[in-house]
């Protein structure tokens, strides 16, 4: 059985950017300068979201996981928020630098063929999950 070439649903993959935006840009420190952080619990576990660039159009923060999780376990995503589009997009995930919008399969990382999606959608469900549940802990420079 032949297999179809997977293709990148551009139109799905903006919109889960622009819902992203929305979400990400309430959980954002108050202030968008380097160095300012916020600190979420979320059933036990604390997640981390730092503003480590800030320019006129664009903010690119780390989100990842504090406390005891051995940290090839730890989620840790770095996101590029686009303040005239409007959209956030995770440019890095774990290890995975420069995200694809689509890999051939099999591949030498095993990256599935819509990783860059399935780390958008990782990223949704996560911001889901704070804004229902979060509690900001800090907002604190360093």
């Amino acid at each position: 059985m032949l297999r179809r070439e997977y293709q990148v649903d551009l139109s799905a993959l903006m919109r889960m950017y622009e819902t992203n935006y929305a979400k990400l840009v309430r959980l954002m420190p108050r202030q968008d300068d380097v160095g300012e952080y916020c600190v979420y619990e979320i059933q036990g576990q604390e997640f981390q979201l730092d503003i480590v660039e800030s320019t006129r159009y664009t903010t690119l923060i780390n989100i990842w996981q504090r406390g005891e999780v051995p940290s090839y376990l730890r989620p840790k995503l770095t996101v590029r928020l686009y303040h005239d589009a409007r959209v956030a997009e995770v440019c890095t995930s774990q290890q995975i630098s420069r995200i694809q919008p689509r890999y051939d399969y099999p591949n030498p990382r095993m990256h599935q063929r819509d990783e860059k999606r399935q780390v958008n959608a990782f990223l949704s469900d996560w911001l889901v999950l704070c804004l229902k549940n979060g509690i900001t802990k800090h907002n604190i420079i360093y």
